[in-house]
């Protein structure tokens, strides 16, 4: 039988709903997102570490879960709203339903709920603590003050990887095939890269939070990349012997990882640099700048970004709670991009060294593929530096 559930909101809101996946209770920073589909990558992604998700769309779990589309390991949210669960999905690759996908983590889920009502007040009101609970609405807000804030917890040392890996060409060596893709080669994008006996270029990337289709992206384009805990140092970065380096994306506030910025400071004049969404904050206190938190962050698939280079305007999936202050850049960058909803920063690039970033996901996952050109534009910058 279906349990009642409720979720309360540090402001003393709370909103009424029945229980689906894990009944355990669940403390996070609950937040909105606006994609229609891919609410498995959203599970699965580690920028939503520590977070309760909303989906604004009304019905979730129409396709199910498959074994492809998972952007990490394991879910990573701490819980999940929904207006309508789907109680029969439909996908000929779906091998689980939503609410099975979340009991298989202990993760709680609540539907029936007025999900655009919580978006409008976090959206109103800024994103705030909330705690999904089958008790009292009483105990839930007792809980809710004792805990410290979003912003003061390193998430980043919880989702990184305990040791090195590699994914890419020669296959036979790639962690690919037994990380998300459940055997099928065939599915990872690596037609060109199984016919070579060594990549076009060796890749590390910095695991703050990193998503999968990263490490697709450029396995495609025939690189071998070594993903790194993010406590590495930057001595030890550079022992490994990559041509280039990437900042990945990861969950909370750049302002506590004084210690990966110090390593992104070392690496700045020694190799070329991408940096997706945190990579772009931690580049960006790297020389010297600032950032600070958003009202309600930005979550979605459909974020308008523009390039100030050439004016064009692109299309953009985004997660993210911070940004940079452009009144604060200094030694050498300048924005690039900027959100046309709101201004905020959305891209940097130095003017004499070859690091660039931005803070939307070029890789997608879920959302619009139009930006995956860039992994394009960092590996001739990496030829360049050959």
């Amino acid at each position: 039988m279906t349990k009642k559930a409720i979720l309360a909101l540090e402001d003393g809101s709370v909103y009424e709903g029945y229980t689906f996946g894990s009944e355990a209770d669940a403390c996070g920073e609950a937040v909105f997102n606006t994609s229609m589909t891919g609410y498995q990558e959203m599970l699965t992604d580690p920028s939503y570490a520590g977070q309760i998700v909303v989906p604004t769309y009304p019905l979730i779990g129409n396709y199910g879960i498959n074994e492809h589309d998972f952007e990490s390991q394991r879910i990573q949210v701490r819980g999940f709203v929904v207006r309508e669960e789907c109680l029969e999905p439909n996908h000929y690759l779906g091998s689980k339903t939503l609410d099975e996908f979340l009991k298989e983590y202990d993760i709680p889920g609540i539907y029936g709920v007025d999900t655009r009502a919580i978006t409008r007040k976090l959206r109103s009101a800024g994103v705030m603590l909330g705690a999904i609970t089958t008790g009292k609405a009483e105990t839930a807000l007792d809980r809710l003050k004792g805990l410290p804030g979003y912003g003061l917890t390193d998430f980043a040392r919880q989702v990184t990887t305990e040791k090195p890996y590699s994914w890419g060409p020669p296959c036979d060596t790639c962690a690919l095939k037994n990380r998300c893709f459940a055997g099928n080669t065939n599915l990872c994008g690596l037609e060109s890269a199984r016919k070579l006996k060594e990549a076009r270029y060796r890749i590390a990337v910095l695991d703050c939070g990193l998503k999968y289709t990263i490490l697709r992206m450029m396995c495609a384009l025939n690189c071998r990349v070594t993903a790194v805990p993010c406590t590495t140092s930057a001595r030890d970065i550079l022992k490994m012997g990559p041509e280039g380096i990437i900042l990945s994306p990861g969950p909370g506030n750049p302002e506590v990882l004084d210690y990966i910025v110090d390593t992104v400071r070392e690496l700045a004049e020694k190799k070329p640099i991408m940096g997706i969404c945190m990579g772009n904050q931690l580049i960006a206190r790297a020389f010297g700048a600032k950032t600070f938190k958003l009202k309600f962050g930005h979550r979605g698939a459909n974020h308008p970004v523009k390039d100030l280079a050439d004016g064009r305007v692109h299309i953009t999936a985004q997660n993210h709670g911070y940004a940079t202050d452009p009144d604060t850049l200094k030694d050498g960058l300048e924005v690039s991009h900027i959100n046309l909803n709101d201004g905020t920063v959305e891209g940097l690039r130095h003017k004499e060294l070859p690091i660039f970033s931005i803070q939307y996901h070029s890789e997608a996952s879920p959302g619009p593929l139009d930006n995956t050109y860039l992994f394009e534009k960092f590996l001739k910058m990496v030829r360049g530096k050959k």
